[in-house]
């Protein structure tokens, strides 16, 4: 029968909730990546080079949602068919070339995500979310762009600045929920000690914890935390483990025995044998089957790609029959081009792109605000039909906080 020690994958069930902390996953270029596909971590043993460049993609969308925000304001207020709607009559020489300015700054800088992801997507023929909206973006701006310099019609500026906005907005609160988990992370990347002991003959040397190796003898003084996954070669103390196994008190550990890195030490001082590296500690397990867990998709969001893909297809089906049917007709060329772009822009998924984000968000909040750290989202989606609960043992159902009640 297997240890608890060599399940890091139940520790993720039983962390205390994030409600008792202060709770916040590369690329040079922030914009210029999908950030579900992020290899977090994968330049750090724990993993926070990938949480920090998180952190920036974040801020990222959010001043791209801003900026757009921003310009969007004029562009709709320019635009020949809200004026049209409003009644009201703005139009001075030269506004649309304005207009034009503003449009095309807005579509390189806000729709830079989505121009990069549909460019990817198409590298792989894995057509997706970022394909219909990204092919949905380009077809309004060279179509708007088109009727600004001579073209008849008209222009689809205000609405290439709305798909862009909503859709920015989207990612933003996707990412952001995704960051919430991680901060829970965080604090699991936090419980392993930056510095350790090692043990020279008779004297001690500091050193970085990510430098320890296989066989190197490290101490553990009173109140520190274990700086590496080993077997006690001397001394005995209690162990508080509960951040990592959920074990509600502090566990007696004698020589010979194991111990895990991140785990606090008591009174006793320890000397440990060093089993593995960081990177293959424990706890670095637990970390990793976290972020992988971030980096899947759902089957919602696996599930909204399908549809994605197939309303792209009927998008440039329904767009090309739309213009050939009206071209046929006898329509000019302008009249059918224009209906052919309303019918592509139309198809593009406003609902679709912030309903996906929120249901994300909504979940990973949830989960992360009552301690559960989600190793497989199809899984935990599945959940929902669990009726019974089966725990091994007893005295680990418990946030692991103790406090003085006398």
């Amino acid at each position: 029968m297997k240890s608890k020690h060599d399940e890091p994958e139940k520790a993720r069930a039983k962390r205390p909730s994030v409600n008792e902390h202060p709770v916040k996953p590369t690329a040079k270029d922030p914009g210029k990546m999908d950030h579900k596909a992020m290899p977090h971590g994968s330049k750090s043993s724990m993993g926070m080079e990938g949480h920090d460049h998180h952190a920036m993609m974040i801020a990222d969308f959010k001043k791209r949602f801003y900026i757009v925000l921003f310009l969007s304001i004029p562009i709709v207020l320019l635009s020949p068919m809200i004026q049209q709607w409003l009644g009201v009559q703005w139009m001075f020489p030269g506004s649309m070339y304005i207009l034009f300015g503003l449009s095309t700054i807005l579509f390189i800088y806000g729709g830079w995500p989505f121009l990069t992801g549909w460019f990817s997507e198409m590298k792989t023929w894995n057509l997706g979310m970022m394909t219909l909206i990204g092919f949905a973006i380009s077809v309004a701006y060279i179509y708007s762009v088109a009727t600004v310099f001579g073209l008849d019609g008209m222009d689809f500026f205000w609405e290439l600045s709305t798909l862009i906005l909503i859709m920015l907005l989207g990612h933003w609160i996707e990412m952001k929920s995704v960051a919430g988990a991680s901060r829970e992370l965080e604090l699991l990347v936090k419980l392993m000690p930056a510095e350790a002991h090692l043990v020279k003959g008779n004297a001690t040397e500091e050193v970085q914890t990510d430098t320890l190796k296989t066989d190197d003898v490290i101490l553990i003084k009173p109140g520190e935390k274990v700086a590496a996954d080993g077997n006690i070669l001397e001394g005995e103390s209690y162990l508080n483990e509960s951040m990592l196994t959920g074990e509600s008190k502090p566990v007696q550990k004698v020589k010979g025995e194991k111990v895990i890195a991140g785990s606090i030490n008591g009174t006793g001082s320890l000397k440990v044998t060093v089993l593995h590296a960081a990177a293959d500690s424990y706890l670095a397990q637990v970390v990793k089957l976290v972020e992988d867990a971030q980096k899947n998709k759902s089957k919602t969001q696996l599930l909204a790609d399908v549809a994605a893909k197939w309303l792209t297809i009927i998008a440039l089906v329904a767009g090309i029959g739309t213009f050939l049917f009206w071209w046929l007709s006898g329509e000019p060329l302008a009249f059918a081009i224009e209906r052919m772009v309303t019918v592509i822009v139309i198809c593009c998924p406003h609902a679709l792109g912030l309903a996906v984000p929120l249901v994300v968000a909504k979940s990973t909040a949830l989960s992360a605000q009552n301690g559960l750290l989600i190793k497989n989202r199809t899984a935990f989606e599945e959940s929902r039909k669990i009726s019974t609960l089966v725990f091994d043992k007893t005295g680990t159902l418990t946030v692991g906080k103790f406090e003085v009640s006398n």
